[in-house]
């Protein structure tokens, strides 16, 4: 049976496979030709978006903290671009640039429980406004005559995630405290394990950022409307390719197509799902496949040129703690001398 790490390279391998098997199916040099049709500008106009973007989920995870223990918004901000080039860059299932970001904000000066609640309640707060968007995007598409083919399975995805990010919050309470205890008493016998204080430590953190209900309003105002914003990629891409959609139809695709992202979050950045899931999309206002894919591929341009230097970053950073570390026992060993 493989390991994690190895069913997460095999995954990403299939979902890469995917991708080049679309774009050699409907033709790599007419998917060329679109991408060019698309010229420069729209790229840089694509990545000044997703700048904007990232800065503002940045923002986002800031606002969560309550005052007395935020850090500098600027560190949130740099960390959001962290988080958003290991998700889209690293053979990592979608949510592992979270785990990074929390460790880099805990490397910063950030106390461990609260870095990693901090995560915990902006993931959730993603997951949410993200299904708010989608829910959107769906009614759009129902209020201009719909597509059932596409209609219903989103339905369906929607009806089935809305319990399950229900849950996921739930086991965030008491009762997911007590359960996590049992099971760790289960296979600890009679031991008192130091990590149900760890545990302890991090529930009480949870339940301080959800207390903090102004901070939950604001954080969940700003994710969506970050969601908003990256349906501008899609609205600037198809313009200068010579397919020009309205803003509502482009939040209809950016919206169902997130949608079918998070259905595959399992697949590192998503690839070949977010490939298929805009052909379809595409396809309901007239942009052939070739145009889908050649946007897909744009929008994937913001992934390496602002995913590689967040990627440096927590290298830089990972660098920086270890020589600190080596140091700080180094100095303790020359005072007691």
């Amino acid at each position: 049976m493989p390991s994690g790490k190895q069913a997460t390279l095999l995954i990403w391998f299939v979902g890469l496979s995917v991708l080049v098997g679309l774009t050699v199916w409907y033709g790599a040099g007419q998917v060329g030709e679109a991408m060019v049709g698309a010229g420069w500008i729209s790229v840089l106009l694509v990545l000044l978006a997703r700048a904007i973007a990232v800065s503002g989920a940045g923002v986002g995870w800031w606002l969560l903290f309550p005052r007395e223990l935020r850090p500098p918004v600027a560190t949130c901000m740099l960390l959001r671009f962290v988080r958003e080039g290991a998700n889209a860059l690293l053979p990592l299932a979608q949510v592992g640039g979270d785990f990074i970001g929390a460790r880099c904000l805990a490397i910063r000066g950030v106390r461990g429980a609260v870095a990693a609640a901090s995560v915990i309640v902006d993931v959730l707060m993603q997951a949410a406004t993200q299904l708010v968007f989608a829910i959107v995007g769906l009614v759009l598409l129902i209020a201009i005559g719909g597509n059932e083919v596409v209609a219903w399975p989103v339905a369906i995805g929607i009806a089935i995630a809305t319990p399950a990010l229900a849950g996921f919050f739930m086991i965030q309470g008491a009762r997911g405290q007590a359960l996590i205890r049992k099971v760790l008493s289960f296979f600890a016998g009679d031991r008192n394990w130091l990590v149900f204080g760890a545990i302890d430590d991090l529930f009480a953190r949870l339940d301080a950022f959800y207390s903090n209900r102004s901070g939950l309003v604001r954080s969940g105002l700003w994710h969506l409307a970050v969601w908003f914003l990256g349906a501008t990629e899609v609205w600037i891409v198809l313009h200068f390719m010579g397919h020009p959609v309205t803003y509502e139809q482009a939040v209809i695709v950016e919206s169902l197509m997130h949608a079918v992202r998070g259905a595959a979050f399992a697949v590192p950045g998503a690839l070949g799902a977010q490939e298929g899931g805009l052909i379809v999309l595409c396809a309901i206002f007239g942009v052939p496949p070739e145009a889908a894919l050649a946007l897909s591929l744009v929008k994937r341009i913001p992934d390496l040129v602002i995913g590689v230097p967040g990627l440096i970053a927590w290298q830089a950073m990972e660098g920086w703690h270890f020589h600190r570390a080596r140091r700080e026992p180094a100095g303790n060993q020359n005072e007691r001398a």
